[in-house]
């Protein structure tokens, strides 16, 4: 197994711990930036944050802004989503975008013990109440390699 679909096999275990809700179409989410295998370099400021672009065919709201309606949602981020190394103290996330919805969302380099070198870039869609969004039976989420620079 490779090791992208090696993190997202680990990442999928520890989501399915949660509670979950079940999409009614299927669910499409992708990362269009960066590119696979992309050089990045993070920013200047004290997250090191580089903006990370997402697609989904799911309307990315702030969470709590859908009102019930289906296929809407935001997304949660885990840099190296095979631990908790680059998450926020405290969090089991390094990044989402619950309070702006949308299809940008920060990736905080700053947060990692290792700030350069090869990362994992993992995004999951979840629903109005932060649980995953499932579809047959398994989490939405997309993954992208990096060497950060």
């Amino acid at each position: 197994m490779n090791k992208p679909m090696a993190v997202r096999a680990l990442w999928v275990a520890g989501v399915m711990a949660m509670s979950s809700v079940y999409a009614s179409e299927k669910p499409t989410l992708s990362i269009s930036w960066p590119p696979p295998d992309a050089a990045i370099t993070p920013g200047a400021d004290k997250e090191k944050a580089v903006g990370v672009v997402v697609k989904s065919n799911f309307q990315l709201k702030p969470a709590g802004q859908c009102g019930g309606q289906a296929n809407c949602g935001h997304i949660h981020m885990k840099i190296d989503p095979q631990d908790d190394s680059c998450n926020i103290p405290g969090k089991p996330y390094n990044s989402m975008n619950s309070d702006t919805g949308g299809e940008l969302i920060k990736a905080r380099f700053g947060y990692c013990k290792r700030v350069t070198g090869r990362h994992v870039i993992g995004v999951l869609l979840a629903d109005d109440h932060h649980r995953p969004v499932l579809w047959e039976g398994k989490p939405v989420t997309a993954l992208v390699a990096v060497d950060v620079k």
